[in-house]
């Protein structure tokens, strides 16, 4: 039987590849609204980041989020995206 393949992403702010289902996902929505998207299948402009609080704060530091998502990238959604992150370490 033939293995399914596994869809891989780079985080934006490391640039590793890594398993979809791995990584987190930041999304921009038609409206403008920046949110976490814990579902992985919320419609817009996604831009992944590995479940660690160190690749989230590089990718704030150098505008990585700015530039994927084309809007800015504000402190409140980062606080947002590093409860995401310590939810999801609990979670293990």
């Amino acid at each position: 039987m033939k293995q399914k393949k596994v869809p891989m992403r780079m985080c934006v702010a490391c640039r590793q590849g890594r398993p979809k289902r791995e990584l987190i996902r930041v999304v921009k929505n038609k409206e403008g609204v920046v949110s976490v998207d814990t579902t992985g299948k919320a419609q817009g402009r996604g831009a992944y980041l590995c479940p660690d609080i160190a690749c989230l704060e590089k990718a704030y530091k150098i505008k990585a989020l700015n530039r994927a998502l084309e809007c800015d990238f504000t402190e409140e959604m980062l606080q947002e995206a590093k409860r995401v992150i310590l939810r999801r370490e609990i979670e293990k």
